[in-house]
């Protein structure tokens, strides 16, 4: 029966692999698929199985190699990856923050119905608490200890936030720029606490103390409410009696800071399932933590686009400008006394020189809030101003910080990944 099988087999001469012609010749049961080792079909199969083998190995090298007659056959069809491609991927990977807070502004300037509806259905407030309650998921009881040990940085981030950057209103107070308000307003915003939430976000993305920004955060936002109408009476009022809601103000801090970040903390600490899921998925909770920050200027562009359409474009440019500048001027001030503070507590074993906490304090004191602001103007009553030319410059101020800090943080990032790979190498 063998003989029978091999006659049926066609045989095609082979030359220059003779290893696959001795592998028939061997009785070995590994190469056999039949059990029974005295017959002698195992090795004609294997025959088979090397011919064909083979003939794949020929063909592939001689589509590889040519047809003989110095015409290259054409190679099968690979798709490839363009590098552009993977580049504009890491590219919006890295500054996933900048771009949607960008995409933002742009969709409330080109359609702000959505955004309107958003803000009557306090999609802000609801992304705030959902922030702090990522915040609180993801605060390890170590950090809590590391923001203790770093309270001379906390104690000077309150400082400048609350007593030192509000003095930049004078300066700003000496620009002459119609509207008036538009200066007028950004004075205010120099009084104001520090961001709500994005400072605690980038301090995360950054890889910074974020216990410390929380810490700052919410301590400067409650003081706040009692020192803002001392700040704005003697800097900008001079003497005008301004009211500040307090009640209604430090309700709606404890609502949107502070409970959501103890929700945040207990679950974590509660159950193990989900401390293992925040530690693991770290940086899903940042893309999802930057998603909600993004609805901020999303939101304040769509409410104030009107308004934005009737000044002059080259007016609001000038505003946008002194925004920007302010910032800068604030950060600043900030990351030129650091190193001073650094000497003055310790020099290399100082809270100062650990860069942490000092990423933590150059994004939270370099910040002001604008929820406060709105709600400080709101009780103006007129007296400094149209409240809408008041808040508008502001607006602008405030979007501009969260995208400048956020292409800084991702400019550290990029510096720190190539400062590990030369680490590594």
């Amino acid at each position: 029966m063998a003989r029978a099988l091999q006659a049926l087999i066609p045989h095609t001469p082979i030359t220059g692999i003779p290893s696959f012609r001795l592998l028939r010749q061997l009785p070995s049961p590994a190469f056999s698929p039949i059990p029974n080792r005295k017959s002698n079909v195992a090795p004609c199969v294997w025959e088979l199985h090397s011919v064909y083998r083979i003939r794949c190995i020929k063909a592939s090298a001689k589509s590889l190699e040519g047809n003989g007659d110095g015409e290259e056959e054409k190679p099968l069809p690979v798709v490839v990856t363009s590098n552009w491609t993977k580049t504009l991927a890491n590219v919006a990977s890295d500054n996933f923050l900048p771009l949607a807070l960008i995409c933002g502004v742009l969709l409330g300037l080109a359609n702000p119905g959505p955004g309107c509806l958003a803000d009557k259905l306090y999609v802000s407030k609801i992304s705030t608490f959902g922030i702090f309650v990522i915040s609180g998921l993801t605060l390890r009881s170590d950090e809590i200890g590391a923001a203790t040990e770093a309270w001379p940085v906390g104690l000077f981030g309150l400082a400048s936030i609350l007593f030192f950057t509000p003095l930049f209103s004078k300066i700003i107070l000496m620009l002459k720029l119609q509207p008036q308000e538009f200066v007028t307003g950004l004075a205010i915003f120099c009084c104001m606490p520090t961001t709500l939430s994005s400072g605690v976000a980038l301090t995360r993305l950054a890889g910074g103390n974020s216990a410390l920004a929380l810490a700052m955060t919410l301590i400067s936002n409650l003081l706040g409410i009692l020192i803002i109408p001392y700040s704005i009476s003697k800097f900008i009022a001079a003497g005008v009696g301004v009211a500040i809601p307090t009640e209604q103000l430090l309700r709606s801090l404890v609502l949107t800071l502070l409970v959501p970040l103890i929700l945040g903390k207990v679950a974590r600490e509660l159950s193990k399932g989900i401390a293992d899921f925040a530690d693991g998925n770290r940086k899903l909770l940042a893309v999802i933590s930057a998603i909600f920050l993004s609805s901020a200027p999303w939101i304040q562009v769509s409410r104030s686009r009107s308004l934005l359409l009737m000044v002059k474009p080259e007016i609001f440019l000038v505003a946008v400008i002194m925004g920007v500048l302010l910032h800068f001027a604030l950060f600043s001030f900030n990351a030129l006394l650091i190193p001073s503070l650094s000497l003055i507590t310790g020099g290399s074993k100082s809270p100062f020189a650990k860069k942490e906490n000092t990423s933590a304090l150059l994004l939270v004191a370099s910040q002001k809030t604008l929820p406060v602001m709105v709600a400080v103007v709101e009780q103006l009553g007129g007296a400094l101003g149209a409240s809408g030319l008041l808040v508008l410059p502001c607006v602008a101020a405030h979007l501009n910080q969260i995208i400048i800090d956020s292409f800084i943080v991702s400019l550290w990032k990029q510096k720190e990944g190539s400062f590990e790979n030369a680490k590594i190498a």
